[in-house]
């Protein structure tokens, strides 16, 4: 029971919930500043939950915007929107489309699946299977059309810090994708 409880005490302190005391002799903690926020927010568990799952680095054209500070700040719609608008750039300058391709339609058009006798889209993967190749279309497509086009066109309510940090690890995921297709491309 105390390994346990020493266990406890270690990842409060590694998480910034317990702090030295500095009025105290070595070895005496407080609860943190940190701490006593969480305690006193309704949310105050769920804002904690969604930071320690983006606690660790993000891809480079994530960590380069302003998605990290937006989410801590709590503004969770512009956090989800600069992610989503990161990987639409990302496809843009990876597939070379056009700039008047945007959202759906410019991921539709990076995607577009290789057809017998049909070049497809210049970041699909012509090694892929048929279904493979439709799957990559739709779902950098439905990231678009779900998690950037309501942002761009309305104000939305992110309520939920951990749908947030969510929808920001997606992008994560889309953006290293994007760059498996590069270099795909390079490929002879």
């Amino acid at each position: 029971m105390l390994d346990r409880l020493a266990d406890a005490w270690t990842w409060l302190e590694s998480r910034a919930l317990l702090s030295r005391d500095p009025t105290q002799s070595e070895g005496f903690c407080r609860v943190s500043r940190e701490g006593r926020e969480l305690v006193k927010d309704p949310q105050g568990l769920q804002r904690f939950q969604a930071r320690e799952r983006l606690s660790g680095p993000l891809h480079p054209r994530l960590e380069g915007t302003t998605v990290r500070t937006n989410f801590d700040l709590g503004d969770y719609e512009t956090a989800c929107f600069s992610a989503m608008k990161a990987v639409e750039a990302a496809v843009r300058e990876a597939s070379g489309l056009a700039n008047s391709l945007v959202g759906v339609g410019l991921m539709r058009a990076a995607f577009q699946p290789h057809q017998k006798g049909k070049t497809g889209g210049p970041l699909a993967d012509a090694g892929a299977e048929a279904g493979e190749q439709e799957a990559a279309s739709a779902l950098f497509a439905g990231a678009m059309g779900a998690s950037k086009n309501p942002s761009s066109h309305r104000t939305v309510d992110f309520d939920d810090p951990i749908e947030a940090a969510e929808i920001i690890q997606f992008a994560d995921l889309l953006l290293r994708q994007i760059e498996r297709a590069t270099a795909r491309q390079s490929l002879p």
